[in-house]
């Protein structure tokens, strides 16, 4: 595969740091010049704004121009989306405006499911090494401007993964989970094509709710930053559940608050958005902290 680029003009709602660094990816690393580079797919990729330009350049297995507007959501209206949550109240309107630039990627349903299974109880600098190690061990090797990169391992690659060599990775008390996961979607317990097609997201949420290691969180997520994407689910963590309290909600105690009175104020305040509205207020709550 040889080298493609491709130049749009600055879109008020992309900023790097907002898209890589609000918690729904891994694989994405800020280099010295302050551009970004990731490996997506089959794809290695370097995104850098210059002037009143965004320029992506690298590897990739498919057109370009295809690649990047499928990923960075590019044919969602979010000047549309962000006018409609800043007009619910103050709160969320002060969130857009700190992380404007968040768009929420397409990424793939595999990935993304192990991915947050180690992102369980864990921190983003521990999910990124284990995912990189991951990568190199089981993936796809990836040369590009003198550099290796590996693609996430496909089901395939981990088959024959025991669970002492995810141990050896670092995985912790994840290593069965993951290994259980794979095997499920290798024996076709779960099909990942049947989700993708599954209209019903309360369907969907629960056949990824079979899955080890897949709790109610990790569940939202999914269905939130992988091609599933449900707009509509309300992912709570503890920066969540934190300013919904703050915010909303006002009890002394925030670990009080269930999820349930969470979700039901979510729905009713941001609608099939929520998810969005989620993104904004969990990257200005934790950045802001």
């Amino acid at each position: 595969m040889k080298e493609q680029k491709l130049e749009i003009e600055k879109l008020e709602t992309f900023e790097l740091k907002d898209i890589f660094e609000c918690g729904q990816c891994f694989r994405w690393n800020i280099q010295a010049d302050g551009s970004y580079i990731g490996v997506f797919g089959n794809n290695v990729m370097q995104v850098q704004m210059q002037g009143n330009h965004i320029l992506f350049k690298g590897i990739c297995e498919k057109n370009i121009e295809e690649t990047v507007k499928e990923y960075f959501d590019l044919e969602r209206n979010y000047e549309e989306i962000q006018s409609i949550l800043s007009n619910i109240d103050g709160n969320l309107k002060t969130s857009i405006e700190y992380g404007k630039g968040i768009r929420i990627l397409n990424q793939d349903l595999w990935e993304t499911i192990i991915s947050f299974i180690i992102s369980a109880n864990n921190n983003i600098p521990r999910i990124k090494g284990i995912i990189e190690r991951l990568s190199q061990k089981y993936g796809t090797e990836i040369k590009w401007r003198q550099h290796t990169y590996y693609t996430f391992p496909t089901p395939e690659q981990l088959k024959d993964v025991t669970i002492e060599k995810f141990r050896e990775l670092g995985l912790g008390f994840r290593d069965k989970r993951v290994f259980e996961t794979t095997h499920n979607i290798l024996d076709g317990k779960i099909n990942l094509e049947e989700l993708k097609n599954e209209k019903n997201t309360l369907k969907v949420r629960e056949k990824l709710l079979e899955l080890p290691g897949v709790g109610p969180k990790v569940a939202d997520c999914i269905l939130l930053f992988s091609t599933l994407k449900r707009l509509e689910v309300f992912p709570i963590d503890v920066w969540v559940r934190r300013v919904m309290n703050d915010l909303y909600i006002k009890k002394d105690d925030e670990t009080k608050v269930n999820n349930k009175t969470i979700l039901k104020l979510a729905e009713s305040k941001f609608g099939n958005l929520a998810g969005i509205a989620q993104q904004y207020l969990f990257y200005w709550k934790r950045e802001s902290a």
